[in-house]
Formats: structure tokens, C-alpha cells, sequence
């Protein structure tokens, strides 16, 4: 099978393609996804060394915390990544995947800071805060 998946922001102005297998898609519900986004994250991640990204000019990073920093397209808003200052990975939305993405779903985290007005009811791992092995910021 082949493992390389492409995909791109809103406007098409940042491309990028990953090779190789990617972690499952993570839901995150905290407070500070859920205010960037409108509602909760959704993203895989993958090496640095396994995302080709053109256009990287036209993404924007936020530094969220003291540790992280958000990516998103600087013409059209998409937010397209997380980035870690301390790993040699990536997260990438799932959403900004070309179809068929084959990202299959994995667990949800930061549940114990959801939304109200929605209920997690599809029967995938839930933690309160991040999972074991899933480093975070402020983890």
C-alpha cells in the first residue's frame, strides 16, 4: 500500500505531502483547540523528516504556550499544524487531508475540558488529560 498522503489549506496557497505511516487521529478538546478552532482538534502527527511542505512561507505560527506553536495558512486562516518545540515531529489536521486520507481515529484527550454542548459517544479511548505517550504542552 502506499504511504504517502497529500493535502493542503482552504485557498491551496500551502501544499504538503507525507510519506510513511501516521499515528492515529487524536481528538483534543481543550480549551485553547477549542478556541482556535470552533471546536475540537482533530490531527495525526508524522516525523519532520517525512512532511514536504510548499508554500511554507505562507504559514503563520502562533506560539500557544511557552513549549508549542500553531501553524496556520496566513491567506486563508486554515489552521494546517502543531509543532512541539521539543519533538522531531509534526501534527497535522486531519481535516486538511486530500481524500482518501485513510487516517483512521485513535482516542480523545483533554476530555475533562470539553465543550458543553456536545457529548463524545463513539466508544474511543477517553482521557481526561493526554494519553501516556502522547507529549502535550505543559507535559
Amino acid at each position: 500500500m502506499n504511504d504517502t498522503r497529500t493535502g493542503s489549506c482552504s485557498c491551496g496557497a500551502v501544499h504538503f505531502t507525507t510519506s510513511g505511516p501516521l499515528r492515529g487521529v487524536i481528538y483534543c478538546h481543550c480549551k485553547q483547540c477549542r478556541k482556535q478552532s470552533g471546536h475540537f482538534f482533530a490531527a495525526t502527527n508524522v516525523p519532520d523528516d517525512r512532511i514536504m511542505i510548499e508554500g511554507a512561507s505562507n504559514i503563520t505560527w502562533y506560539r500557544g504556550s511557552d513549549t508549542a506553536r500553531r501553524g496556520f495558512c496566513s491567506v486563508c486562516g486554515s489552521v494546517l499544524f502543531w509543532k512541539h518545540d521539543e519533538l522531531d515531529t509534526i501534527s497535522v489536521m486531519a481535516g486538511a487531508f486530500d481524500a482518501p486520507s485513510r487516517l483512521e481515529a485513535h482516542s480523545h484527550i483533554f476530555v475533562a475540558d470539553k465543550g458543553d454542548y456536545y457529548e463524545i459517544d463513539d466508544g474511543l479511548p477517553q482521557f481526561s488529560k493526554s494519553t501516556p505517550t502522547i507529549k502535550v504542552a505543559g507535559n
